[in-house]
């Protein structure tokens, strides 16, 4: 059995994995020229745990992940307004959190592929799709290039994200499934020694108003930057004038000396995206199936994206791996939708309850978010947290 997995991200390299190790020949199409270096730090918990054990993909995370101690909120003169104890987060989220940048979880499951024997699964890098299609035997997909190269498959596998070329090919175009939350998010990474010394093990998010500046310290001299902003260009139809880097610096200028050096050093076009979900009626049509973020995008905001592409993999993995004809493929490709769906619509669920309250639009909003974080440590208050956060989900 052939599949053609396109998008090398998370979701992607671990089904691609999951496939090979069950017999299948895999061709991972990746339209960027190398592994990406852009990302933000994320919370891996909940259903990517377990999954991540089961596969053996726990360790290889666990290796790279960074010690936070705390998450604490400062005004613009860098004084503390509120924080977050990590062990205590830990413990609202079910047990074992992870802290990880998203380029590092690639590169493990980049490098989980060598449990899979030598040329089972192939990765192809600078392949973006041009076109998609079915026939009697197959599915086919086409690469730019002079001329365009073919690949055949008895299955498709869609997981290139929030944007997807094979959703918009199978499923139609982005807008009727793009649901955004009124936010764009931004994420850089500069080399900043002094910074990088004074933040170090913990994340430090400025506690502003209609936008949030976040930064930690990375293993080197490097530290990573995100930033989170209300896009109203988002209902208006308008377009944002400017580079991304023009756009940060007139959003973020006067949240503090930290947050201005970092925007002295951001680079001219840093990974800056609008923060939305993807709600679809259905992942698959006949040989192909979307995962990951191409069909079930949580957004940033309910820190789960990276648990639930590898749990949704792997999951695909489980399901679809002991296929052994094509006769079987619909109904396999069906019942991971059946199983997966509402795990992803209760996540999403909890996303867009984070949206309601993640940037505080005035003061009182603000001094709620403060009141609520102190409150943490007190029997009731925090179960309502951990539901704000994560949702029944992690449970």
């Amino acid at each position: 059995m052939k599949a053609v997995v396109v998008g090398a991200g998370i979701a992607g390299l671990v089904a691609a994995r999951q496939l090979g190790l069950a017999g299948w020949d895999v061709e991972i199409l990746e339209k960027s020229a190398a592994p990406r270096p852009d990302g933000y730090m994320m919370d891996f918990f909940g259903p990517g745990v377990e999954a991540s054990e089961r596969i053996g993909l726990y360790r290889r995370l666990a290796a790279v992940a960074y010690h936070v101690e705390a998450a604490e909120y400062v005004d613009a003169a860098g004084r503390p307004t509120s924080s977050i104890d990590y062990d205590q987060f830990a413990r609202l989220a079910g047990g074992k959190v992870l802290s990880l940048l998203r380029p590092d979880m690639e590169r493990a499951a980049l490098a989980a592929l060598d449990d899979v024997a030598p040329g089972r699964v192939r990765v192809r890098y600078g392949a973006p799709v041009s076109r998609v299609w079915s026939d009697d035997d197959g599915v086919r997909v086409a690469v730019d290039g002079s001329p365009d190269v073919t690949f055949a498959a008895d299955v498709l596998v869609g997981a290139d994200g929030i944007h997807s070329a094979v959703r918009a090919q199978v499923f139609g175009p982005e807008e009727e499934y793009l649901r955004p939350l009124g936010m764009r998010a931004a994420a850089f990474i500069v080399t900043e020694p002094l910074l990088n010394a004074r933040f170090r093990n913990r994340f430090v998010l400025t506690d502003s108003i209609d936008r949030m500046a976040g930064l930690y310290s990375l293993r080197s001299d490097e530290v990573a930057a995100f930033m989170v902003y209300r896009d109203g260009a988002v209902s208006s139809g308008r377009q944002r004038p400017g580079t991304p880097r023009d756009r940060l610096r007139r959003e973020f200028a006067g949240l503090g000396r930290a947050v201005d050096r970092l925007l002295e050093l951001c680079p001219e076009r840093p990974y800056d995206d609008v923060v939305a979900q993807i709600v679809m009626p259905g992942w698959q049509r006949a040989r192909t199936v979307l995962v990951g973020d191409a069909c079930g995008a949580v957004s940033l905001l309910a820190g789960q994206g990276g648990s639930l592409a590898i749990a949704g993999a792997a999951l695909l993995g489980d399901i679809l791996g002991p296929v052994a004809s094509p006769d079987g493929i619909s109904s396999a490709l069906a019942e991971f939708e059946r199983r997966w769906r509402p795990v992803v619509e209760e996540a999403q669920a909890a996303g867009r309850r984070a949206a309601s309250s993640f940037l505080p639009s005035n003061r009182t909003q603000r001094f709620l978010r403060r009141w609520i974080i102190r409150a943490t440590h007190l029997p009731g208050i925090d179960r309502l947290v951990a539901r704000q956060i994560v949702g029944r989900i992690a449970k």
